[in-house]
């Protein structure tokens, strides 16, 4: 066992005592399923009773943005783990237990549409929320996502060196995607709401987790998180009903036009396209975590098709059709899951 982990193990042991628990053997630290951060999460038992640990090495990850916002989100409602102790020097927290239940693996023909009402009503309490201390999502932070798809997902990974034109097209298009996310609404942006971030509770609420990097940014940011996840394909009908839905459920985006509200949202989705496609090329180069490669299809196939709705994208959907699709399906470790070839639940 490594210094740090035993340095968890007996902190993790002596929270737990505090709390006038039994703990009449030693204390086992469980690995559970992580994210793509260096934050590692384990389950520890005692008495009964099940917690949450998470490692955060405050070398890489910073605790305050989770607790500010897991104190905020819980006073409003907002069904996120309870914080029970914490140590910001160590990085260390102990969390209330949510169990394994992900909304991911219960979404289904016949669960989705509930499953979706419950995460849409999450989330337009999620946008009640005073946005005023949150970072802004601006558009230096808009831009520095997209560059991620020029850097490591174009030139790093596909090993694309773009011609002046290409990528003028480019900056092109990130110029309007930036103008279009500023011109909307801006309200508390979980940025990270989809299916693998939901837990499905006991009490048949839904659980919100890995919430720390919220901003104050577009109205249709986590809806396009949710409904264009980079897990799971839905045909296009069920998504624009979806969106109509959640358009009647937001006091907010129910005083939009019902096409610009929906115009909103998949260009909105190509601005978090181009940022997810460039952080999976990311965590498999830099990071060692090669089974993110495997979710770039689906997200680059909502990309292209989002871009081809538009005429002002028209150029764009051509070049990702003739140039990157057939480059990204040539790749070794994508060989037998090309585009077409993912599946409608």
């Amino acid at each position: 066992m490594g210094r740090r982990q035993l340095a968890l193990k007996n902190w993790v042991a002596k929270q737990i005592t505090g709390f006038a628990l039994g703990v009449d053997e030693p204390i086992t630290l469980e690995p559970v399923a992580g994210d793509a951060s260096f934050r590692r999460y384990f389950r520890v038992q005692a008495d009964k009773q099940s917690f949450i640990v998470m490692d955060a090495p405050p070398e890489h990850e910073d605790c305050r943005p989770f607790v500010a916002v897991a104190q905020q989100w819980l006073a409003a409602g907002v069904r996120v783990p309870k914080l029970l102790a914490e140590d910001l020097d160590q990085g260390f927290l102990l969390l209330e237990d949510f169990g394994d239940q992900l909304f991911y693996a219960a979404l289904n023909s016949g669960t989705a549409d509930g499953l979706y009402a419950s995460a849409f009503s999450e989330l337009v309490k999620i946008q009640s929320i005073p946005a005023q201390t949150l970072p802004p999502y601006d558009e230096i932070l808009l831009r520095r996502e997209m560059q991620l798809f020029h850097e490591w997902f174009l030139q790093r990974w596909l090993g694309l060196s773009l011609p002046r034109s290409q990528s003028s097209l480019l900056a092109k298009v990130e110029s309007q995607l930036v103008e279009a996310a500023l011109a909307q609404p801006q309200v508390t942006v979980h940025r990270d709401y989809h299916s693998r971030n939901l837990m499905l509770l006991p009490d048949a609420q839904i659980g919100v987790i890995d919430f720390q990097d919220a901003v104050a940014g577009a109205l249709t940011y986590d809806l396009v998180s949710l409904l264009r996840d980079s897990y799971i394909h839905w045909p296009e009908e069920k998504v624009a009903g979806w969106v109509e839905q959640f358009q009647q459920q937001s006091p907010l985006a129910k005083s939009m036009d019902v096409a610009a509200f929906k115009q909103a949202f998949d260009w909105m989705g190509m601005q978090r396209h181009l940022k997810v496609c460039g952080i999976f090329a990311r965590l498999c180069l830099r990071d060692g975590k090669t089974a993110y490669l495997q979710d770039i299809p689906l997200t680059l196939r909502n990309l292209y098709q989002s871009a081809q709705r538009y005429p002002e994208f028209s150029e764009f959907a051509d070049w990702l059709q003739s140039q990157v699709i057939p480059t990204v399906n040539q790749q070794p470790e994508l060989q037998g899951r090309e585009l077409n070839d993912r599946w409608y639940i």
